[in-house]
């Protein structure tokens, strides 16, 4: 049994990359659909946010010289592009699924409304919603947040490329200690990085938990979805 009946699902990006250096690993596409097609099976409502930081990234953008908005919007059409392809694996895995977009551009996805990806999930479909929030200077992390809250959802499922939060860097300091659990407030004195600050506030005043786990391993979501501790957990 399920530990949670409707998740938010966020994934990142560069974790699309795998093994390449640029762009989607087929291989780690197709890692995720199986992972969210057994997750559909077992019942859970699934809904998804995609990052586009494997394409690209809005702020690295503006860095080089690009508009700070542009760069944004270039960001959130690369989220689509992750979307689609997310979209395309889920399908051929058997799964029915839809693409929302928060700026209008049909025929590649739907515009997004509550209501339509609340009917969707109780349908039993997978929806992802892409484009992030449709508005520049926000991250895909705030999109999940808002996301997650809008279609209310039990959990946000931040999937990464590391096992959870840690007191610092696990890939750079060896001395990093794991947290099982963890308060908003600990992560704002803290000054940890697992969302930026407006993505952490939206889910600290609307109770939206946050469970940070690492994806990358096939079966860990299904671990989480059963109730095994192996990531962090992040709540009031």
């Amino acid at each position: 049994m399920a530990v949670f009946k409707r998740i938010l699902l966020k994934l990142s990006g560069e974790s699309l990359m795998g093994a390449k250096q640029y762009g989607i690993d087929e291989k780690r596409l197709a890692e995720y659909a199986g992972q969210i097609a057994e997750a559909v099976r077992m019942g859970v409502q699934v809904a998804i946010v995609i990052g586009g930081g494997n394409i690209f990234r809005g702020l690295s953008g503006t860095a080089k010289g690009f508009d700070r908005v542009q760069g944004d919007q270039m960001g959130m059409l690369a989220t689509v592009i992750n979307s689609l392809a997310l979209n395309s694996a889920l399908q051929a895995a058997g799964v029915k699924s839809r693409v929302l977009t928060a700026i209008r551009m049909e025929p590649i996805g739907e515009y997004y409304s509550k209501q339509k990806a609340v009917a969707a999930l109780e349908q039993g479909e997978v929806v992802i919603l892409s484009g992030g929030t449709g508005n520049p200077f926000f991250t895909t992390d705030t999109g999940s947040s808002l996301r997650a809250i809008e279609v209310e959802a039990d959990v946000m499922l931040k999937g990464t490329r590391v096992d959870g939060i840690y007191t610092a860097d696990p890939e750079k300091d060896p001395t990093a200690v794991k947290f099982d659990e963890i308060t908003y407030d600990e992560i704002y004195n803290r000054n940890l990085r697992v969302m930026d600050l407006t993505a952490t506030t939206m889910c600290k005043e609307n109770n939206m938990p946050i469970y940070v786990f690492d994806m990358d391993t096939p079966g860990n979501l299904m671990k989480v979805l059963r109730g095994e501790k192996i990531g962090t957990l992040v709540k009031n």
